[in-house]
């Protein structure tokens, strides 16, 4: 596509283009670069939405959002040229990266970790480009697959070593790429794929729900004085259950006016204020907080609220410490971004109690992410291997 608009030769034009390092190479980003420095040069105007530093250092303007996220962000924390941004030691992250002050830690040498002896082998993997290889996968590892774009790595990984295990463990439909034999299937126990897709396809859906702590606070506000004198239990505090939802909208917190010839608009329900449950739900109160009160908490502030309660608390703690601290336990899971959808997958696999048997594999998680991010989910998946699991990622990220 860049080609094709070098090529028409227009001048004038504004183009956007959102992170188009995604998926590249060093060698292919620098090739970017310059096509983008081409177009530019021929009299446009080119806004990109970047984390690559390569990208950040080479721009003529920039305008750096913050200072944290979700909550904590939406403000301009500097705009002007790269000299100017690395003045700010206040409030930039992405100032305080550029500059080396904060960095990505990298494990010495002597702290690498050795291998368990256990190996997974993939012997005569001959799918799409792949030249009937064999590879060793060393188990109980932290293991990086990279190479220039289009050498066969998701084709290694993805589409013959996934679906092979996938095919083993759950029985998935999708038939791996050809191969001659696996060896050492019987020493991990389960395949995870953390990507970065939607955790939930409808607003209904909460991160909330998907990590499980949803249901540990339902499970607690049945077990209330108020709510056994009434006779309810754990569905009464669902919005997705007819008895404790609000009749109006249906435990959607929002009405749909439908416009003839216009988009649909969606209003507060007035009935329950965009509260999704119904008056006598909301008279049940945990520490003078009601259900609707709680899903409109952050978890930073649910953690100090339910810190007398383990099986709270400790999906909590978990959501916390992979920097989604600033979600609210309600917030639909389609206002989240892939790196969010991924971190809170990752929080459930990692408040999960460990078998560390487990192989887990991500392709291309730095995808979308800041510098800030990938230390965050570095630090997260070396815990994953810390508890004897196997790290599987495709990534081009030096930092990775």
């Amino acid at each position: 596509r860049l080609a094709t608009q070098i090529g028409s030769q227009l001048t004038g034009v504004l183009y956007v283009i959102d992170e188009p390092s995604i998926g590249l190479h060093q060698r292919d980003n620098i090739r970017l670069i310059n096509s983008l420095k081409a177009l530019r040069d021929l009299g446009n105007t080119v806004i990109v939405v970047e984390h690559d530093r390569e990208t950040m250092e080479t721009a003529d303007y920039i305008v750096d959002l913050g200072p944290g996220a979700g909550e904590h962000g939406g403000r301009v924390v500097k705009a002007g040229t790269l000299k100017e941004l690395l003045t700010e030691k206040k409030d930039s992250l992405t100032a305080a990266y550029l500059r080396d002050e904060r960095e990505i830690p990298v494990r010495p040498k002597d702290k690498l970790r050795k291998s368990n002896g256990s190996v997974l082998t993939l012997q005569g993997a001959s799918g799409n480009n792949l030249k009937d290889i064999d590879v060793k996968f060393p188990l109980g590892l932290f293991i990086c697959i990279t190479g220039v774009s289009g050498s066969g790595k998701s084709s290694l990984i993805n589409d013959t070593l996934y679906r092979i295990l996938g095919k083993r463990f759950y029985r998935l439909s999708d038939q791996p790429l050809p191969y001659r034999s696996i060896n050492g299937i019987e020493l991990i126990d389960k395949v995870v794929d953390v990507d970065q897709s939607p955790i939930g396809r409808t607003p209904r859906s909460n991160p909330s729900t998907y990590v499980g702590v949803f249901t540990a606070i339902r499970d607690l506000f049945s077990q209330l004085p108020e709510s056994k004198m009434r006779g309810y239990k754990a569905g009464r505090f669902s919005f997705n259950v007819q008895e404790g939802r609000c009749p109006a909208c249906e435990g959607d917190g929002m009405r749909k006016i439908e416009m003839s010839f216009l988009p649909d608009v969606y209003v507060k329900c007035e009935v329950c204020n965009g509260k999704r449950y119904s008056a006598a739900t909301l008279d049940v109160r945990y520490k003078g907080k009601t259900i609707a009160d709680v899903l409109d908490m952050t978890v930073e502030d649910a953690l100090a609220l339910f810190e007398d309660i383990p099986a709270i608390n400790r999906r909590l703690r978990t959501m916390n410490e992979v920097g989604l601290g600033y979600l609210r336990l309600g917030q639909s899971s389609t206002t989240l971004s892939g790196g969010e959808a991924q971190r809170v997958k990752l929080a459930t696999e990692l408040s999960k109690v460990a078998t560390g048997k487990t192989l887990y594999i991500l392709d291309e998680p730095t995808t979308g992410l800041h510098f800030e991010d990938i230390r965050i989910l570095l630090d997260l998946l070396q815990r994953l291997v810390d508890k004897g699991n196997t790290v599987l990622i495709v990534e081009h990220n030096l930092d990775v």
